[in-house]
């Protein structure tokens, strides 16, 4: 059992303890396509529940990675920044954008579990 949330915007977070690591799902690389720039923030950064977090831009388009919830950012991931195109071979996984320190661990009940996600995803075909 995934302990993975979602967002309607495609994010997903996964926590350990009081650490949440944030990225993009396999849904929203694939809609992307070829990724070729990925920006991300800076530890110590603050950022609200579905604040701007970090940029992700392929072949098609450019789009904003949101929080999926509030915190201040303790990593950024410098592979994806180095190389982009890990975010479409392993977006829920190694390619996540960033880790920060939960300010309110409720605001996590407000997300999608991988079986609602994946209800939620029929819904936009």
């Amino acid at each position: 059992m995934s302990s993975k949330r979602f967002t309607k915007d495609h994010e997903w977070i996964e926590v350990a303890g009081d650490i949440g690591t944030v990225g993009i799902s396999d849904y929203a690389q694939h809609a992307l396509g070829d990724v070729v720039f990925v920006e991300v923030p800076d530890a110590g950064r603050e950022i609200a529940k579905g604040g701007e977090a970090a940029v992700v831009e392929s072949v098609k388009a450019a789009s904003e990675v949101y929080s999926p919830v509030s915190g201040v950012v303790t990593a950024g991931n410098a592979a994806i920044v180095d190389q982009p195109g890990l975010v479409n071979e392993a977006a829920e996984g190694a390619a996540w954008f960033f880790k920060l320190k939960l300010a309110n661990p409720v605001e996590l009940d407000d997300l999608m579990d991988q079986a609602a996600y994946d209800a939620y995803l029929k819904t936009l075909e």
